[in-house]
């Protein structure tokens, strides 16, 4: 499966890059024709560091008390908030909170009381790995704001083409830029019709193979 691995590399930074695996994988919502493996970019703070970079250049303008981290990328996150805080810009100085919330089995967003305050009245930037079909993120901001919270903006190492009105999205790597890739509904996936093996079940700590 491995073997057939290739790598995408942001425009504006080439540093930040993610592996792309071809074949049949199963993720929570989908079945998809490719896993997008971010562990490179969670992991290892150059790359963490790079990707928070350019983050930071896109919402340099943008006021941010609290960034909102999904799928494991609290690194990130930090080092967006550092980038922020240190540079010229709107925040710069500023205190920049980074916490990651939990989520229920239908997927809402919960914030347990000593996190309610980073929300409540602040504005709230949301950092993901990946955000394909822009589900999630939705769940996010519709979190947010039922804890009265400001979402200013989405920010995605790996996107989809979705926009979500009044709240900028920032994908550092699009999903044009992966050739055929595609999304199915777990009922409607051709290769399954096909009979084509699962390769892997993916999720945000990475794949396991079946």
């Amino acid at each position: 499966m491995e073997n057939k691995a290739y790598e995408l590399f942001a425009k504006r930074n080439n540093q930040v890059r993610i592996r792309v695996i071809p074949g049949h994988f199963v993720t929570q919502h989908s079945h998809v024709n490719a896993c997008v493996d971010m562990t490179r970019v969670k992991s290892e703070a150059k790359l963490a560091r790079a990707a928070a970079k350019l983050f930071a250049e896109s919402f340099s303008h943008v006021y941010i008390d609290t960034i909102i981290t999904l799928e494991r990328m609290k690194m990130v996150g930090a080092f967006v908030a550092e980038e922020l805080t240190n540079n010229t810009g709107i925040n710069m100085n500023q205190e920049i909170a980074v916490i990651s919330p939990e989520f229920t089995a239908d997927e809402k967003l919960i914030l347990r009381d000593n996190l309610v305050p980073y929300v409540k009245n602040r504005h709230v930037l949301i950092l993901a790995a990946t955000a394909t079909t822009g589900m999630t993120a939705m769940g996010a901001i519709r979190g947010i704001r039922y804890y009265d919270g400001d979402p200013v903006g989405v920010a995605t190492v790996f996107g989809g083409t979705f926009e979500i009105p009044g709240v900028p999205v920032v994908r550092l790597i699009g999903a044009e830029e992966m050739p055929g890739y595609t999304s199915y509904r777990p009922g409607e996936c051709p290769l399954c019709k096909k009979g084509v093996k699962i390769d892997a079940l993916i999720n945000s700590y990475g794949y396991s193979k079946i």
